[in-house]
């Protein structure tokens, strides 16, 4: 095995036919430390990957194999780009054999195991590896997945909801009514996945838009469990998402009511302050507008934060790329803190215009 403090680790995907498999393939042959050595698909056994994805021709030269056949017990570090259920099945063996985990599904998200099975419909098979993951949201937990073994890559939508909220939560603060806050959120079409629905198709999707998941979502649990974390106590929350007619991206639009003690804050000055170190948070000038396509195939968040006529409402603005902060890119983000590399490594592509 090599070492963390290695130049370059071995690197195995299982699941790598859908779309943040194809993500980390993307953004993991470019890694200046990272040796793809296997990736995973039953169905697809023996294919080259480039003939499935052939934008990763000359860069990617593997075959998919079988989980029988891949060699995953001899990586540093497996990413799991599978259904829910699937990382915990496999999670033990590879511990056993020192191999660090990134899990993109839910399974090591949610420290409830009744609220997952509740949501996941299936049990879960590994409550004492999930007792020791960590939430891989690098921006509030980034000395902890330091030294992890085993990461929860947080949701797309999560990760917007939290980032453009946990500067008004953090230290107990006292600046917003928590019981009532608002996540307006939608997302494009890859978010559903690479799997063939009716909702997904192109006749269905275009030219439309439309909420779903009103009545409840699986992330809602998720982004409820980490903003009470953050907050130190009850947070009410309101989510809804939508689905637009566009292949990438995510715009979350939330809505915070500022408590009267909190009146005189200078709230784009706290978010400034609270993201200034942060690599890929973009706080936006006083009074801009964020557009998905600013950050589409980058894995940088834009917020910009409003006050509509100096009021007493304060309206937070979210884009980012849902297949790359929401999901590949920031499961590299977390692959990097864990093996000492510059967390930036490999993660430092422009959006793409127009």
């Amino acid at each position: 095995m090599t070492s963390a403090g290695a130049t370059r680790i071995k690197v195995g995907i299982v699941g790598g036919t859908g779309y943040t498999g194809v993500e980390l393939l993307r953004l993991l042959s470019q890694h200046p430390n990272a040796e793809l050595t296997a990736i995973t698909s039953r169905k697809e056994d023996g294919m080259p990957v480039a003939d499935m994805y052939p934008n990763l021709r000359g860069r990617v030269d593997l075959q998919f194999q079988t989980p029988e056949k891949a060699a995953l017990d001899e990586c540093d570090v497996v990413f799991f780009a599978t259904p829910h259920g699937v990382a915990m099945s496999q999670a033990e063996s590879l511990l056993k054999n020192n191999v660090r985990i990134i899990d993109l599904a839910a399974d090591f998200r949610l420290q409830d195991t009744g609220i997952f099975e509740h949501w996941y419909k299936i049990p879960h098979s590994c409550p004492a590896i999930l007792k020791q993951s960590v939430y891989g949201l690098v921006e509030l937990n980034r000395e902890k997945i330091a030294g992890a073994k085993v990461i929860g890559n947080p949701g797309c939508y999560p990760t917007t909801v939290l980032l453009g909220l946990a500067p008004l939560l953090e230290g107990g603060s006292k600046l917003i009514d928590t019981s009532n806050i608002i996540a307006d959120c939608k997302s494009g079409v890859s978010g559903a996945g690479r799997k063939a629905e009716v909702g997904s198709l192109f006749s269905e999707a275009s030219d439309n838009f439309r909420a779903y998941g009103v009545a409840g979502h699986r992330h809602h649990p998720e982004i409820s469990e980490q903003l009470e974390t953050i907050a130190g106590g009850p947070v009410g929350l309101i989510f809804v998402p939508h689905l637009v007619p566009m292949v990438r991206g995510m715009f979350s639009t939330l809505y915070a009511r500022i408590l009267p003690d909190a009146l005189d804050t200078d709230f784009q000055a706290l978010f400034e302050q609270r993201y200034a170190n942060e690599p890929f948070i973009d706080v936006m000038p006083a009074g801009s507008l964020p557009e998905t396509r600013s950050v589409r195939a980058s894995n940088h968040l834009r917020i910009a934060i409003h006050r509509p006529d100096g009021g007493n409402q304060l309206v937070i603005l979210v884009a980012q790329d849902n297949l790359v902060k929401g999901a590949s890119g920031q499961a590299v983000q977390n692959m990097n803190l864990m093996f000492g590399f510059p967390e930036s490594a490999g993660l430092e592509q422009i959006a793409i215009l127009p």
